[in-house]
Parts: C-alpha cells; sequence; structure tokens
C-alpha cells in the first residue's frame, strides 16, 4: 500500500500532471512561458543560421573585392547584392558618384561625406542583423517574473485549501507548492536560453560591425588616395 501511494503521488507530481491540475492563472502562466521558450529558440537558431552565412558570403565578397582592379566594374557586378559589405561598398560608390560629378569638387568634404555616408550604411546593417534580439533581452529579464507570479499563485491557492479543508498535511500542501515551483523553473527554463543567447548574438553581432567598419575605412582610404588624382 505504501509503495502504491509514493507511485501514486510522483505521478500526481509530473509535469503533466501538474500542469493538467493546476488553475487557469497558473496555466496561463506555463503556457505562456512554454511558448516564451519556444520563441527564443526559434529566434537563437534563426539567428545563428544567418550570421553564419552571412560572415561567409562576406568574406568571399571582400576577398574578391581586394582583388578587383577597377572598382567601377565590380560594383556594377556585385553592387546590388544584399550582403552588409555589399551595401557599405555601395554606399560609398554611391557617395563618390555623387562628390566627384561637382567640377568644384571639395576632397575634405568629399572624405567626410563617404565616411558618413558608409558609417550610416554600417549602422543600418548591424540594425538590421539585431533584429528581434530585443525579444531575447525581454524574455531573459522578464521570465523569471513571469514564473515567480506563478509560484505566488500557486502559493496563495496552496494556503486556500489549507484554510477550506482545515488540514496541513503534505498531501493537502504538496500539490499547489509542486505547481508554484513549477512554474518558477519554466520562467527559468525560458529566460536562461535566451539571456546567454542574446549574449552570445551580441557578441557575434559587435564583431560583424567591427568587421564593416574596418571594411568601410579600407575602402574609405583608397577612395582617399583616388582623390588625390582627382582634378
Amino acid at each position: 500500500m505504501e509503495s502504491i501511494s509514493i507511485s501514486h503521488q510522483a505521478a500526481t507530481l509530473s509535469p503533466i500532471a501538474l500542469f493538467l491540475q493546476a488553475d487557469i492563472v497558473v496555466k496561463c502562466v506555463m503556457i505562456g512561458l512554454l511558448a516564451a521558450s519556444i520563441w527564443t529558440w526559434t529566434i537563437i537558431i534563426a539567428h545563428v543560421i544567418k550570421m553564419r552565412k552571412v560572415a561567409k558570403e562576406n568574406d568571399r565578397f571582400e576577398r574578391d573585392f581586394w582583388k578587383a582592379e577597377d572598382i567601377e566594374k565590380y560594383h556594377d557586378a556585385y553592387g546590388r547584392s544584399n550582403l552588409p559589405s555589399a551595401k557599405v561598398f555601395a554606399a560609398g560608390v554611391a557617395e563618390w558618384r555623387r562628390s566627384t560629378a561637382n567640377p568644384a569638387m571639395d576632397r575634405e568634404g568629399t572624405r567626410q561625406r563617404l565616411s558618413t555616408a558608409m558609417g550610416s550604411a554600417v549602422a543600418n546593417e548591424v540594425d538590421k542583423l539585431s533584429d528581434r534580439l530585443n525579444i531575447l533581452a525581454t524574455i531573459g529579464s522578464v521570465g523569471p517574473f513571469v514564473g515567480l507570479f506563478g509560484t505566488v499563485w500557486g502559493i496563495m491557492r496552496s494556503f486556500t485549501d489549507i484554510a477550506a479543508t482545515q488540514n496541513t498535511s503534505l498531501g493537502v500542501v504538496a500539490p499547489g507548492i509542486a505547481e508554484a515551483l513549477f512554474a518558477t523553473a519554466l520562467g527559468l527554463f525560458a529566460a536562461i536560453p535566451a539571456v546567454i543567447g542574446y549574449n552570445r548574438l551580441t557578441h557575434g553581432i559587435n564583431r560583424m560591425e567591427a568587421r564593416l567598419t574596418r571594411f568601410a575605412d579600407g575602402f574609405h582610404s583608397t577612395l582617399s588616395r583616388e582623390l588625390e588624382f582627382e582634378r
């Protein structure tokens, strides 16, 4: 009989049983946290795949660019690509064409405009790569508190059951407390990957930004040298 009671209690405290026997408020908290966890992993996996692809294609683009002998021909062939490096390159070429079309060209002003144009392109591409990372930050910071709300609600329910039954035995208290702790666990289950994923992906984007900035600086130096030969 004792072993049957222990088995029944273990089944009652299983994750599925805890969800099914929880009240509507705790169920909503659990469902929300599970959805947040799925959303978190979807964003993390999608960004990892995207960043790896972008980094690989950027490497190829920049390698071919520095080997190119004619910038104008290279721009005509690859300037419309959606790669971050290509966008920075296209911004530099567009500003170069506008500035050098003026017969009374101001060399120093042209250099400043080139720097501004490519710097803006870098910032714009970084913003695109950072899309939806704010969701990870939100889940990472809010998830534990949502779980804590479920915990508080579950404990309140346990005290209500104690008051209704006038019984403080473990069989009366345990289910409500278990539900409460399960909600906390789900909050951490959603928040921990979100925080780790946000930090790692932000680090990768910062590295990409540094690389784009170096590419923009190198291209800016190339165009600055070209200005010395412009009349």
